[in-house]
């Protein structure tokens, strides 16, 4: 498949992507892209963001592929088993958190991850109805590589370490992400029309 094939369904993670997040660049540079809208990033629940995924999915012309950052990788999730059969090509899912080890996470700029976990605990474990590959940091500070290996075998996701990368986004010096946008095609071209 090409971008060109597919609905590309962004989904962000707690507080949303900046514009210099890579999934907002990917964004405005894939014609086919879309993100998922909330209207607060940081204190929606899980069944809100669950909601807001179901209904950018409905409303997608074309095979969805989810393209998810850190809390929206749990978002994705926690979703698969409520979307339709067929409905999604394909999960990119990047740099996932453990919402279970959310205490030893380092404090968030801007807002403190909330005790309530806003319902996205514990970490769902079963296996995602639909191709997906999970790329993890081997040094990412909300989700400890054996945590990523656990997630991925449970999700029957391919697992791509992609070594020390932080929580893969703009403040770890993940902007642009040129590797990623690789890897996004290598994934694509994978999936069955």
């Amino acid at each position: 498949m090409r971008t060109s094939d597919v609905d590309i369904l962004m989904v962000p993670g707690w507080q949303g992507s900046a514009p210099g997040h890579w999934q907002s660049r990917w964004e405005r540079n894939l014609t086919t892209a879309r993100r998922v809208e909330l209207r607060d990033w940081v204190r929606s629940g899980k069944d809100k963001w669950v909601g807001a995924i179901i209904s950018g999915v409905a409303t997608s012309a074309r095979p969805t592929v989810l393209v998810a950052h850190s809390l929206g990788v749990l978002a994705a999730v926690h979703s698969a088993l409520k979307l339709p059969q067929g409905a999604i090509a394909g999960a990119f899912l990047v740099a996932p958190v453990d919402v279970d080890d959310a205490a030893s996470w380092p404090v968030a700029v801007g807002a403190a991850w909330p005790e309530s976990g806003l319902g996205f605990a514990p970490v769902p474990l079963g296996r995602i109805p639909f191709p997906s590959m999970l790329l993890a940091s081997t040094n990412d500070p909300y989700c400890r590589p054996e945590r990523a290996r656990h997630f991925a075998a449970a999700w029957g996701s391919q697992l791509v370490e992609v070594g020390p990368a932080g929580h893969i986004n703009a403040e770890s010096g993940h902007g642009p992400w040129p590797d990623g946008v690789l890897r996004f095609g290598r994934f694509l071209a994978s999936l069955s029309p």
